[in-house]
Formats: C-alpha cells, structure tokens, sequence
C-alpha cells in the first residue's frame, strides 16, 4: 500500500473506517478499500476476482478514489453510494416539504444536493388556497439551510447544497445579497442561473425583465448592467454568488428529451436533470509519472490502464447502489452517468517542471483531458457491448454514433478530503500555498501542510535551512526569497499569485473535453477590484464555461484553506 501521511490517517479515521457501537475503529485502510472493491466487484457476472483485484490495487495505491460516500458506505446494509443529487423544488408547500426530506435523507447518507428554486413564486406573491402571500424563495433556501445544519451525513459531517435562482426571478436583488452578512446560507453555495440573452442584455445595455413564474407577467424592469454589477460586488465582497450558464449546459445535454438542465450539484461540476444522481472519481496525476536518470515523463500506458478500471468501477455503483428513492433509481439508470475526474495536476506539472502559469501547462491541459475523454469513451463502449447501453441511448445526442454504456463519462470535481488521503493537489488546481492550515474539517480540528515536492527540491538544491523554512510558514511562499532561482519561484507560484488570466485558461482547456464540468475556484487576492471579477465572470461565458466561482482571500470570516504560522511551525513539518 503507499504510504499515508498523518493528516491522509486522521481524516481516514475520523470519517471513513468503520466503527463498532462504540466508536472504535474496526477496520484499517487497506481493508477499506478491500472492502468498497469486493463490493463493487459484485456487479460483475465474469471475472469477477479479476476485478476486485484491480479495483482494490487502484485505490490501494492511491492512483484512483472515488467519491466519499462510496469509500464510507460500499459493503454496509444499504449503502448509498452516490455523491451527487438534484432534487426538483415546486411551487407547492406539499412539494417544498417534501424535497426537504428527501434532501435530509440523503445528507445523512453522506451525498450533497442541488436545487433551482425559480419555480417558486416570488415574495408576498398572492397563494389563492389561503388567502394569504408567499413567502418567497429565499425564506425555504434559509429552511433549507437550517435543516442542513442540524443532519450530520451518516454522523460525521454537515450535508453541502448548491441553491439556485435563475436571473428573471423577482427575487434576484434580494437572493444575491442573501449572503452578505457572511452569517445566513453557510451550508449552501450559491449561483444565478445566467441565460445567454441576460449576457446580451448586459453587453448591450438594455434592460432586464423580471417575471413572476406563477402569471408568467413582468413584475419589475431594470437594466441588465445594474444586475450584473449587483452580482460582481457581492461576489467581491463575500465570494457569492457564483454564476451558472444555463444555455452552455444545455448545449451539452446529452438527453434533451427527458427535459432541460437547471440544476448542478454542490460545487457545480455535475449539471443534472430533477432526481438525477451521479458518481464520482478522480484519477491521481501526481502518480501518472515516471522518471529514470534522465528524464521526467507522462505514464500514458498507466493513466490508460487506470482510466479502463476507474470508468467500470464507476458504472458498477450504478448497478450496485442502494438507492433512497425510487425516482433517482430510474432516472439514474435510465442515464448511467458517471464523472471520472483528476487530482494532482499541480503536483504533476512540478513533477514535469512546468510552471502552472504557462501555455505550455494549459496545453498539456488540453492533451491530458483530451486523453481522458478519449480513453472514457472507449471504456463506455466496450462496457455497452458487454453489458448493454444506457436505456436512454436512442434518445439521446450520442445516438447514431457509437453505442455507449454512459450518457456522460467525465467531471472534474474539487476532490476535497480524496486529495488529503491521496497526499496530492486538488483537483486541476495550483498549489494553494506552500504551507497551509486546513481549518475546521475535523470537528473543528485543524490540519497543517507543507507541499512535500517544494521540500523535497529545497534539499536538492541546498536550500532548505531554518530561514526559508520560517518565510515559507510565514507567507506560504518563496516569492521573496533572494537566494532561490527565479525559474524555481516560477515553477512553485501559488495559487494567489497566478494572475486569474491562467486559473480560467485551466478551466477552459479541462472543460473542452469534459461532458459533465469543471468545479474550480477562481482564489485571488484581497488587492483584486470588482472589476477584475466582472471581467473573470465574463471571460468565464466567452471561454464557454458551465460556471464559475471565485473567492477573493479573506472575503469570509472563515474559510478551509487558510495560510500557515510560523508559530504552528513544528506541526506543519
């Protein structure tokens, strides 16, 4: 088994080893991931040893992780194994109550939720069975939220949301401020459903209908410009909203027919349709390297071996999964989406010596994804011809080409705690800081990191000493250190110094052969103007993105990444 660093041990223990009805752990982490294979394995009717072997030694080695509902739950009496949900939100209190519950059992089964709510009428709108108004969106999103907090997934962590409201909702104004006191909705992130003809609007300056959905009449006019400014300050101000285009999902959607796209999941790398669940997986880059004397290279045999086994891992949960309710199962698999992603690209790029602010490194991007895509969907055919396509397939957008077992094949999530466990970079991101301090995600616990490569060259070149060990736990980087080359500063630029100009060019390039999308925060520093984020957001639509997030350091008054201490010095070795 690779090794497992202390902080991959703690976050093992306190979230994914099973536990007897004392709470003391029963299992090691080589068992849990014999245990999440052997289960995985009984999807096969062939060979089935054949893989669970190799579904154990992926994820044993580290080269693979699902998602962690899957690592938590395979092999348990009704194990949900699913990590992404969106649930429909209707303009009915029977309804709205309903999706609650539902939201709350799946929380506590260790999946997250997404909800448009533009279906609901708008505040103090007439309700015509008793007489009175309407509460409005915004006051369910706070139920929501409330409900949220008080359901642990499976006991060991608060469910996460993402809550949208589309750009003609009345309510808009009041939605994008509803996070403004920096206090309201912290079990939810937040998007506006942007349309193509709002971008338009904004461009040309004209003005911007807002419709009451129960009427269909137009409540209230301003200008697009007003709204788009409202969206970019707040995001400045508090790293919300985020932005969904809608028409770019829908340009993708491979099943138009079963309706159109309104939701995504928490982080936004999964648009899917009402009830539609999804499972995840992220490939580990930084382990897709070989290197002899002389060179440093891509393991594109590895990688594709590794693709092969993740996409049948991923399609197996499908038929494997309990399912908590009776609409996600036929939904689900009627489409048999899956999202294999990566984690480790930053690491990976150090490893090949290749600066993450760099066209080179956006255009390896391109070739990495584009492989990925390539290698899935070869995968997915040869799962379809052995297993049967998706029940969908004929209705959808990739018939007529080859049969494929799965509507979609890759996503690029922000892989969270995988990346912890893995001891790799998340997901396509840049290094965030060279020592940083995790907060609060072990029941208020905090973890502290130094980027292991950035040491490991300090000690290759001669350079690792008490000094620059102080500076870099001072200021998370080496940018101000004299006695270090400037192409070793280049190579190991955090996320706050890569100008947001190479964040998006990242972005673009993964989502271009990515079906489902790509969750990435745009991180800035606390310099950036409202300016710059309108331009962000706005590059993000040109670049054909499916959303984008940002967050201007220090915009919350708590945050997971934090920057390290020199006084915490001694835990961050």
């Amino acid at each position: 088994m690779a090794d497992l660093t202390k902080n991959a041990r703690e976050i093992l223990n306190d979230r994914y080893l099973l536990k007897d009805n004392k709470g003391n752990i029963v299992e090691t982490a080589n068992q849990l991931f014999r245990r999440v294979a052997k289960f995985v394995a009984t999807a096969e009717s062939k060979n089935k040893s054949t893989w669970e072997k190799q579904f154990f030694q992926v994820m044993n080695n580290l080269d693979f992780l699902p998602n962690s509902p899957t690592l938590m739950n395979a092999g348990i009496i009704k194990g949900q194994l699913s990590a992404c949900f969106v649930l429909p939100v209707n303009d009915s209190l029977d309804n709205i109550f309903t999706t609650l519950k539902n939201a709350a059992i799946i929380h506590q089964s260790g999946g997250g939720t997404g909800f448009n709510f533009s279906r609901l009428r708008p505040k103090n709108d007439r309700v015509t069975s008793s007489y009175g108004t309407s509460s409005g969106p915004i006051a369910f999103i706070k139920i929501f939220d409330v409900a949220t907090e008080n359901v642990k997934q499976g006991g060991k962590r608060r469910g996460a949301n993402m809550g949208i409201l589309n750009i003609e909702h009345p309510d808009i104004e009041d939605f994008i401020t509803s996070k403004s006191d920096k206090k309201q909705l912290q079990n939810f992130n937040i998007s506006v459903g942007v349309t193509d003809d709002f971008m338009e609007a904004v461009k040309n300056n004209l003005n911007w209908k807002l419709i009451n959905q129960r009427t269909l009449k137009v409540k209230k006019q301003l200008k697009a410009t007003l709204l788009w400014q409202h969206i970019t300050e707040e995001a400045w101000r508090t790293g919300d909203p985020g932005v969904l285009f809608l028409d770019t999902i829908n340009d993708d959607n491979p099943t138009p027919n079963l309706g159109r796209i309104e939701s995504t999941n928490p982080c936004g790398e999964v648009p899917l349709l009402d009830f539609e669940s999804c499972n995840l997986g992220s490939i580990n880059l930084s382990h897709m390297v070989t290197s002899d004397e002389n060179e440093i290279e891509i393991n594109w045999h590895k990688l594709a071996s590794t693709i092969k086994t993740a996409i049948r891992f991923l399609d197996n949960i499908i038929s494997v999964n309990h399912y908590l309710l009776p609409e996600t199962r036929l939904i689900t698999q009627k489409n048999r989406k899956i999202g294999l992603g990566v984690m480790g690209w930053a690491e990976m790029l150090i490893q090949l010596e290749i600066p993450y602010a760099s066209i080179e490194a956006v255009e390896l991007g391109n070739k990495i994804m584009k492989f990925i895509k390539e290698k899935s969907y070869e995968t997915s055919a040869k799962l379809a011809e052995e297993k049967g396509e998706f029940p969908e397939w004929k209705n959808s957008k990739h018939f007529n080409n080859i049969p494929l077992r799965n509507a979609t094949c890759n996503s690029i999530a922000p892989t969270g705690t995988i990346s912890v466990i893995a001891d790799t970079s998340y997901s396509i991101e840049p290094l965030f800081a060279l020592a940083y301090k995790r907060a609060g995600i072990l029941n208020g616990k905090n973890q502290t990191e130094v980027n292991k490569l950035l040491k490991n060259k300090m000690k290759t070149l001669g350079l690792w000493n008490e000094t620059i060990k102080q500076t870099i736990f001072e200021t998370g980087s080496i940018r101000e250190i004299d006695t270090i080359p400037d192409s070793i500063k280049k190579l190991f630029e955090t996320s706050l110094e890569i100008t947001w100009k190479y964040h998006l060019l990242h972005q673009k390039a993964f989502q271009r052969y990515t079906d489902n999308a790509v969750s990435k925060t745009i991180n800035l520093p606390e310099k950036t103007s409202v300016k710059e984020i309108a331009k962000i957001y706005w590059t993000a639509w040109e670049y054909k993105l499916k959303g984008i997030t940002i967050y201007r350091y220090g915009s919350r008054n708590e945050q997971v990444l934090q920057k390290c201490n020199f006084n915490i010095l001694n835990n961050c070795q």
